[in-house]
Order: structure tokens, then C-alpha cells, then sequence
């Protein structure tokens, strides 16, 4: 698993961050409803005295302004949690601007200015946490594969099996056709008293998430004359888990390593992995389970044994000891890997119990598979825009496209299909058909130059040389040449703050595509570094340009002229833009 980017040096405002957030386009954004202000009731005074008629007014309206700006920004952390980024940016502005923009000011009040300190400390620690975990380009993450986490449980005893539950599995047996042979051996019956006991509640998790990819599953695999018995290999695989990785870099439900996904015609690269695609992993693990029975003549313990261990290793162990079968192998075998040993019984027990699970305790309510509509894409889209047209949290999208391992579709090709909750698609669609395709995903990209490498553009612009390639289709040791686009993995705060144009054919001698956005105009012209965006920093309590500028390692002189400055002076609150290639 790639490992995460992280974005050195601090960032103070979440503006900055969702600045432009979905490419900028927000003018035919429908409008968020301004929350009705709350007006506290007035206190008695203890004193006609002290009853002042200034005094309750102004006390109203302090409150009322405090109360309508913390209603703005409880809706961005509303909207953030969603990951809607572009709304959650103009509601955090929106309370910001609420405090500026009052006739008496955000410091007039004793209240006021703690309210509006408060806030932006806030906002700023919402954006340190976004830096960390809302990184376009960051890998998803995964879960542990839930067949490491069997195996790191005690080894089931042969001879611990209650005498009245191998009468449970024999009449079971009996009326319940398998097929799949189950021997009824002290170690399946270990197996099934684990699932029973200690590991009742795991199962039942298992078993209940599997229960919507069944269906399909046992379709896949009647097509290709296998089993269906096979299709609850999942369970000890991955749990059902669609990002299910196991130590050994198996991934999916099927824990497919990445030499037999690709065997199988499985895409994997920087952007997608199928093999967390149910259905296309389900086809591929049907074509080697069909290989592996033809390769061990029919005898499906042996075939499971190679699913797990590899087909050259149980080959040779037969070779070798010249067993009749998988028991006989591994008991003449003391060798045998732990984790082959346990699988195959592991396995079976798992088969037993979920082809007739009212006979062993467990009861399910049923699931339908989620319902979805498809939309193609014109090119890459950042699936948190998506998820703000559709009306859903980014998750519900991630969910649908368990494929995609980063916010981002892919860079290369055109025309992909995205899955989106039922009901959703003609909306994504009214945009798609509004926003121009180079809008959908803020990508930036970087011209090489005569005598660069992969490296020296990496180390330029401070990305890993291994992400750098991965994310554009290349090798660490691919060559480029002058002229050639590369896009730039950038870290969060650089990449959702800018507006690119797609890659066109530019001169060798251009660094970057990425336009410049100060907010103001300066006669001196401003040092812009490598790959650079702007991103919006609100002012804190404390800031001179002189800390500003250090913190982005830049200098004062740039800021002034991307921001027509004409002095030093700033107030907490102020809007200034930076330009940062970090």
C-alpha cells in the first residue's frame, strides 16, 4: 500500500484549503439557506438602574450575530464530515464574513472577538485534519484481511469437538447436498465449534455483510460450471470486505495477489484496483478456481490447499510424498504452512454452517444488494464533487466504486463509468453537461524541461519519485521528454485550492499549467515556485507577513505583490493569497 502524503509546514485556515475546492465552479450551485438567527431572552436586571435601553439592544444583537455565524459554521463541519468540500469552504466563510462584515466589527464586543478568535482557531484545526486525511491523491485505507486474523487464533484441538455436535453435522450431511466434499474430520468439526463459539459474533458479521454479493456470486460461478459451495470462500478470506488487504499483499474479497489478479485481466494501477471490484475480482477468482481443479483433477481439497499455499508448492509436496489426498498430505507434511494446514478445514466449516446456518444458531435479516445508476464520465472527476451534485456523503460514492483507490478517477482514458446511489444520476448528469470536463477534478500539471528526469522533478517539486510516476502511468525508471505533461500528486492544501487548465501542447521553456489567481495586482511581478496554486490564509491573531511568509517559505515581498499590498499592516481576519508549490 502506497503510504500517505503529508504536507510539511502549517496551514492556518481551512479557506485555503477548500479555496476553489471543486474547480471554482459554485455560480449555479443552488444557494444554502442562511440559518434564522437566535435571539437569547433577555436577562432581568436586578436593578431598574442598570436597565439601560442601549444596553439590552446591543446585548440582543451581539448574541443574535454570534449565534447566526456559529449556525454557519456548524453547517461547514456538517458539510466537511459529508465531504463537500466547496460548501463546507463557503460556510465557514459565510461565518467568517458574518463578523466582518457588521457595522460595528468583529472586535467591537468583548464576546464578539473571543467568538471570532475562536472561530478561526477552529477552522484552522479543521484544516490541519483535513490536510492529514482528505488528500486527493492519498491511497484509501484498508483493513486487516480476516484470514491472518483466523490464523492468529489458537489452533482448533482435534480432539476438543462435543460428541453431540458431530451428530448435528452428520444429519446435516445427510439432507443438505454439497458440492463440494465435506469429510466430517475432528478438524472441520474444531472449525465449526470456533465459528460457534468464540468467533459466533465474527461469523455472523461475515456471513450477514456477504449476504447482498451471494446472488451474484453464485451466478458467476454457475456460468463457469464451478461449485457453488465456493462462493462463501470469502468469509475466511476477507470477510466480505471489499478493502480487505492481508499481509501478504492479497487484496479484495477473493485476497487476490496482484501476479494472478493480473493473470486474470484485473487492472490495477495508481488509481483503481479491481481486484476490490466484487464483481470483476468474483469472475476472476472463478477463472483460477477453474484452473486450479482442472490442474489438480478435480480434487477441490487440493485445489483450495493451492488457493491459499500456491499451486507449484502443493504440486512438489505431492511430488514428493506421494499422498492420495490434502489429509494424507498434511499429515506426512509437518512442513506445511500453518495458515495451508488450517485453510482447507477452515474453509469447509465455513461452507457447512453457512448453507444451513438456522441448524447451527445463527439467524439473518435479508439484504438486497444496493441500488445504483451509472454515469460516464467525460474525465477525471474528484468523486467529493460528484458526491455534492448526487446529494451524498463522498462514502456512499467510495462504497459503490470500492475500486478506486484515491478521490480522483482516473487520470488516463475517457468515458468512465461511475456507479452513483439510485435516484442521483440525472442530477450528477445536469452538471456534468454544465461544467466544462477540465473542471471536474483539480488536477495540476507540470511541463518537463530539456534535462529533467523523473527524479529531479521530484525532488523539485517535492513529491515522491515513486508517486510521481505511478500517478502518471510510468516506471521509476521511465524516461521523459521536453515538453511532456506530467500530473503533479500534490498534497491537499496546493491541490483543492487550485483551478487548472487541462494540459495542452505548451513550449518546452513553461514549468507549470497552472494560471495565477493573486487576489491583487502589483507592479512588481511575484516569485511563484514550482507547480504552484494559490490557496486563501485567513489572518490570525498575531500574524505580521514576516511569520506568514516564513511559514510558507516565502517571502514578504511576494505576498504584497500577489496581494497589492501597499505596507505591512494586516488585521486577524484578512484574506491573503498564497502561493505555495509545498
Amino acid at each position: 500500500m502506497h503510504g500517505r502524503s503529508w504536507l510539511r509546514g502549517g496551514f492556518a485556515a481551512l479557506s485555503g484549503l477548500l479555496a476553489v475546492a471543486c474547480g471554482g465552479v459554485t455560480a449555479s450551485r443552488p444557494p444554502i439557506a442562511t440559518p434564522t438567527p437566535v435571539v437569547p431572552t433577555a436577562v432581568e436586571s436586578p436593578s431598574p438602574v442598570a436597565q439601560a435601553p442601549a444596553t439590552p439592544t446591543r446585548l440582543d444583537a451581539v448574541d443574535s450575530l454570534i449565534a447566526q455565524s456559529q449556525a454557519r459554521f456548524d453547517a461547514g463541519a456538517a458539510e466537511l464530515k459529508l465531504g463537500h468540500l466547496s460548501r463546507a469552504k463557503a460556510e465557514f466563510n459565510a461565518a467568517v464574513d458574518l463578523l466582518l462584515e457588521s457595522p460595528s466589527g468583529a472586535r467591537s464586543d468583548r464576546r464578539l472577538q473571543e467568538h471570532f478568535d475562536r472561530l478561526v482557531d477552529r477552522i484552522s484545526a479543521f484544516e490541519m485534519r483535513t490536510l492529514t486525511e482528505g488528500d486527493g491523491f492519498a491511497e484509501k485505507p484498508t483493513v486487516p484481511a480476516s484470514i491472518d486474523q483466523l490464523l492468529d487464533q489458537p489452533v482448533p484441538e482435534s480432539s476438543t469437538p462435543k460428541p453431540e455436535l458431530r451428530e448435528i453435522v452428520a444429519a446435516d450431511l445427510q439432507t443438505t447436498l454439497h458440492d463440494v466434499p465435506i469429510p466430517l474430520n475432528e478438524k472441520v468439526l474444531s472449525w465449526i465449534e470456533v465459528f460457534q463459539g468464540r468467533l459466533r459474533d465474527w461469523f455472523q458479521i461475515s456471513l450477514q455483510r456477504g449476504m447482498p454479493y451471494l446472488p451474484m456470486i453464485q451466478n458467476t460461478f454457475r456460468s463457469q460450471g464451478l461449485p457453488l459451495d465456493l462462493a462463501y470462500i470469502p468469509i475466511c478470506e476477507s470477510a466480505f470486505r471489499t478493502d480487505a488487504l492481508s499481509r501478504a499483499a492479497a487484496k479484495g474479497f477473493w485476497q487476490l495477489m496482484r501476479g494472478t489478479a493480473k493473470e486474470q485481466g484485473l487492472t490495477q494501477n495508481w488509481y483503481i484496483d479491481e481486484r476490490s471490484n466484487p464483481e470483476k475480482a468474483t469472475l476472476a477468482a472463478a477463472k483460477y478456481l477453474k484452473w486450479l481443479i482442472a490442474l489438480f483433477d478435480g480434487d477441490w481439497h487440493l485445489a483450495l490447499a493451492s488457493y491459499n499455499g500456491g499451486p507449484g508448492y502443493i504440486q512438489r509436496a505431492l511430488t514428493r510424498k506421494k499422498q492420495p489426498d490434502f489429509w494424507a498430505l498434511a499429515k506426512a507434511l509437518p512442513s506445511m504452512p500453518k495458515e495451508t494446514r488450517e485453510y482447507v478445514p477452515m474453509v469447509l466449516a465455513s461452507i457447512v454452517i453457512a448453507r444451513n446456518p438456522a441448524q447451527y444458531g445463527f439467524t439473518f435479516e435479508p439484504v438486497a444488494p444496493p441500488e445504483y445508476e451509472t454515469v460516464v464520465l467525460p474525465g477525471p472527476a474528484d468523486l467529493r464533487k460528484i458526491a455534492e451534485w448526487a446529494g451524498v456523503p463522498v462514502d456512499d460514492i467510495q462504497r459503490l466504486n470500492p475500486e478506486l483507490l484515491r478521490f480522483t478517477t482516473p487520470v488516463r482514458g475517457d468515458a468512465y463509468p461511475l456507479r452513483v446511489p439510485k435516484g442521483t444520476a440525472q442530477a450528477v448528469e445536469q452538471w456534468l453537461s454544465e461544467v466544462p470536463p477540465e473542471e471536474l477534478a483539480p488536477l495540476q500539471w507540470y511541463t518537463v524541461r530539456r534535462g529533467e528526469s523523473l527524479t529531479s522533478i521530484a525532488n523539485k517539486l517535492r513529491v515522491r519519485r515513486n508517486y510521481l510516476a505511478e500517478a502518471n502511468y510510468l516506471t521509476v525508471r521511465s524516461a521523459v521528454t521536453p515538453g511532456q505533461k506530467l500530473v503533479i500528486p500534490l498534497s491537499p492544501s496546493t491541490l483543492l485550492a487550485s483551478r487548472t487548465d487541462p494540459p495542452a501542447a505548451a513550449a518546452p521553456s513553461a514549468s507549470t499549467s497552472t494560471p495565477a489567481q493573486a487576489a491583487g495586482s502589483s507592479a512588481r511581478p511575484a516569485t511563484k515556485p514550482a507547480g504552484s496554486a494559490p490557496l486563501t490564509y485567513y489572518v490570525r491573531k498575531g500574524d505580521s507577513l514576516s511569520s506568514i511568509a516564513k511559514q510558507f517559505h516565502t517571502t514578504v515581498a511576494n505576498i504584497r505583490a500577489w496581494n497589492g499590498l501597499k505596507n505591512d499592516r494586516i488585521t486577524a481576519g484578512e484574506r491573503l493569497t498564497i502561493h505555495t508549490g509545498r
